[in-house]
């Protein structure tokens, strides 16, 4: 072995030392930090150490690219590791592994599995919106960090930054998600706390609006269909509201109704919402929604005009179909029935005007395809109750054509459950 000792090693001789390249030398500087040429001729940076009474050999990397003194910097580290009873090449795999670990658990990677997770929970339009808001909002933000190393400070930046575009609800939507995000890391030792739960106090309460508003009488229902009736609508959006009111179905369904949904023909007319497309996606059977033959016959017509394939309202702007807000625009604005009734509230006047007119509770819950308050009751009604739920729609189609031109049906009461 040539060359300096204690550190007194010299870029003149490491050159010369190099330019020899004979194979299985070495040049030390001392500490045990020593140049080595390799088998096949390359110059590599190593330290000779000891630990629990064995040799072992710790490699730094390659000369020139590791200068002498980048060498001795980890020389002095590795000495601190020894000095801590730790073995500088064990603490490398570690480091790398926690690096490592780090790179596939950033929050974008984590909220990625998350999201996949919950898909199979939510509706397809819910799954979309929510996949969009993280890659809008989100992910160009703290994406890339590794999610233990995300504090309450970022989180609260992000939402904040959210609610400057004066979106309240949406901001309020995403950090409802964050939190799912954080909690599933905690629970899988990805994180110890969960920075998104302080960030609440970023955003102001949103006041209490109480229940989405709804007509509940069937003269103020019956002026509803009449005005909306007379008022200048597209075609779409019009035979989209009267859905909306005869079957009592969500909004984000109507519009997104496609003819292949719909059984015109059959003895009992009836609209199969793929269960993909419903809020509730627990169910193991598709929702079917009896026609009346009110609005069984508009949709007839309805299907003559254009065509029966594909959307059922579909968008004259060449979009794929309408957008709820077409619809929601028409109750708020051209009807001025903002904060009096909307095309949910349809589900609201349908329930409480069914429940008055002394129909089972049950039947009403399956009309509106609710979620059941426990899983026995819900495995008892698979496919249970269609013939009820088909007298429900007919009674309720009855009663809207007669509000509609102004008379009022007498019902007759059935046995509530």
């Amino acid at each position: 072995m040539s060359g300096g000792i204690g550190g007194k090693l010299t870029d003149r001789a490491i050159k010369a030392f190099v330019a020899k390249a004979e194979r299985g030398k070495k040049l030390a500087d001392g500490g045990g930090l020593h140049l080595f040429i390799t088998p096949a001729g390359g110059a590599t940076w190593r330290i000779k150490y000891r630990i629990d009474g064995k040799e072992k050999i710790y490699s730094i990397g390659v000369y020139p690219a590791i200068s002498l003194a980048v060498a001795r910097v980890e020389l002095s580290e590795v000495k601190a590791l020894i000095r801590e009873n730790k073995d500088p090449v064990t603490q490398r795999r570690i480091n790398r592994a926690e690096i490592s670990a780090s790179s596939d658990n950033t929050f974008e990677a984590v909220a990625g599995v998350w999201l996949a997770m919950k898909q199979k929970e939510w509706s397809a339009g819910h799954y979309t919106k929510s996949a969009r808001a993280f890659e809008r909002d989100i992910y160009p933000a703290i994406g890339k960090l590794p999610i233990a190393s995300i504090t309450p400070a970022i989180v609260a930046k992000a939402v904040e930054d959210i609610h400057k575009r004066d979106v309240l609800e949406t901001a309020t939507r995403i950090l409802q998600h964050l939190n799912g995000v954080f909690r599933y890391s905690q629970a899988k030792g990805l994180c110890r706390d969960n920075p998104a739960l302080p960030a609440r106090e970023i955003l102001p309460r949103k006041k209490d609006t109480g229940r989405m508003p709804a007509l509940l009488d069937y003269a103020a229902l019956g002026d509803v269909l009449r005005r909306a009736d007379m008022a200048r609508l597209s075609p779409s959006v019009r035979m989209a509201h009267r859905l909306c009111a005869f079957t009592a179905m969500r909004i984000g369904n109507v519009v997104n109704a496609e003819w292949k949904e719909f059984h015109l023909d059959d003895d009992q007319p009836v609209w199969i919402v793929p269960r993909a497309k419903m809020k509730v996606t627990s169910r193991p059977i598709d929702h079917r929604v009896p026609l009346c033959p009110e609005i069984a016959a508009e949709l007839r017509q309805w299907q003559n005009v254009l065509g029966g394939k594909g959307y059922v309202f579909p968008s004259p702007a060449g979009g794929k179909h309408i957008g709820r807000e077409s619809i929601e625009k028409v109750y708020r604005v051209t009807l001025g029935l903002n904060g009096k009734h909307s095309p949910h509230g349809w589900r609201s006047s349908f329930s409480t005007l069914a429940r008055d007119n002394g129909t089972a509770r049950d039947v009403v819950e399956l009309a509106l395809d609710h979620a059941h308050d426990n899983e026995v009751a819900r495995a008892y009604d698979r496919g249970e109750r269609f013939d009820e739920r088909v007298k429900l729609f007919q009674w309720w189609g009855k009663q809207l054509a007669a509000a509609q031109r102004g008379a009022t049906i007498i019902p007759l009461k059935t046995k509530a459950a």
